[in-house]
């Protein structure tokens, strides 16, 4: 299977070839998945050429859009010129998660439509101190200020602390915070270089005797994650109007 990424003005184009198997499935999935971590308008999947023997590994679409529905919520477009590949892509149920348009210029029109393009995002890299912990509050404070999202404040800042403080103790990065506002909805997400998933410690015998800070993340977010990147990972978590402090 090859695979060649290009950087279009609105989303990322992924082109693929070659096979999609069992030996090439997760493969593919994974590729689509990190495309979708560094937040394009959408990532756009050219299938054209693709050869599927099974049309069951059509699948492998639906299950990346799953993993990234949550966070970092990007869509994922097909494009296939030919209609035997739409009519098999639709006959297994991805078009009902995944679209498939005939032509790239097709696809791309859809991305300038779709309701991410009211999304406010701001990115800061702070340097791998402790003051980065008043830093990445203050920050936090002052884009939902702008974003006229003051409610959310008090539950942002509680987790985007949080976060940054694993970094600091766990890994040797510089931490490096996103946030992302959608509607009534903010995720806040902190990245490192560390491949080490970021988990709860609580002893299962004693419980919560000593509440890790991820465990305050559960409690007071809708949902967060832990995600691996090509550097690293990324540790997310979202919010909404029910999770105000």
């Amino acid at each position: 299977m090859t695979v060649a990424a290009d950087a279009l003005e609105t989303a990322s184009l992924l082109t693929v070839g070659g096979v999609l198997d069992g030996t090439t499935y997760l493969k593919l999935r994974d590729i689509v998945i990190k495309a979708a971590l560094d937040e394009p308008d959408a990532v756009v999947v050219d299938v054209t050429t693709l050869d599927v023997p099974g049309p069951s590994a059509w699948s492998v679409f639906t299950s990346a859009r799953w993993h990234v529905s949550t966070w970092p919520d990007v869509p994922i477009i097909l494009v296939c010129e030919h209609s035997r590949g739409r009519a098999a892509i639709a006959r297994n149920g991805v078009t009902r998660y995944v679209p498939v348009y005939p032509t790239l210029a097709a696809a791309l029109a859809a991305v300038i439509g779709d309701s991410r393009a009211g999304r406010r995002r701001a990115r800061a890299e702070l340097p791998a101190s402790l003051a980065s912990l008043r830093r990445a509050r203050m920050l936090v404070a002052e884009w939902l200020t702008a974003w006229s999202q003051e409610e959310l404040i008090s539950v942002a800042t509680v987790i985007a602390n949080i976060f940054v403080e694993n970094v600091l103790e766990h890994t040797d990065s510089s931490p490096v915070l996103v946030l992302e506002a959608d509607g009534g909805n903010v995720s806040i997400s902190v990245q490192d270089n560390s491949s080490a998933s970021a988990m709860r410690h609580e002893n299962s015998v004693r419980g919560g005797g000593r509440v890790s800070g991820l465990a305050i993340v559960a409690a007071v977010s809708r949902a967060w994650g832990s995600t691996p990147t090509p550097s690293g990972k990324t540790v997310w978590a979202v919010i909404g109007p029910e999770n105000v402090l």
